[in-house]
């Protein structure tokens, strides 16, 4: 199955989650911690503290989907605190789930002039 989220918002909750949590529980962190509509055309993502587990939430206009991802021998590279996350695009989605660390990839510089 392919999920298509062109279009959609994609935010990623920094730091360690209690990923034993539902749907209701990660709800909560939704609209109580991050202050983001769960309901929004938006994907949201949670790993847990060993960072083997990546979870992944979204609405698709009859209810909530939720997806979830064990690695076996690596680990998903993860923001660790509100500074480092951010939202992300698809591309850099596509690069997490491929295990780059784009958080800590040299930011491009964008100069008008050379002199």
């Amino acid at each position: 199955m392919k999920i298509d989220f062109e279009g959609a918002r994609l935010y990623v909750r920094p730091g360690p989650t209690d990923l034993r949590k539902g749907v209701t529980g990660l709800l909560a962190i939704i609209e109580n911690e991050m202050h983001l509509d769960a309901l929004s055309n938006s994907v949201f993502f949670f790993c847990n503290k060993s960072h083997r587990l990546l979870k992944i939430i979204f609405w698709n206009k009859t209810g909530f989907w939720l997806a979830q991802k064990r690695l076996e021998m690596a680990t998903w590279p993860w923001p660790n605190t509100s500074q480092e996350a951010r939202e992300i695009n698809t591309e850099q989605f596509e690069m997490l789930l491929a295990g780059i660390d784009f958080w800590r990839a040299h930011e491009e510089i964008k100069f008008d002039s050379v002199f």
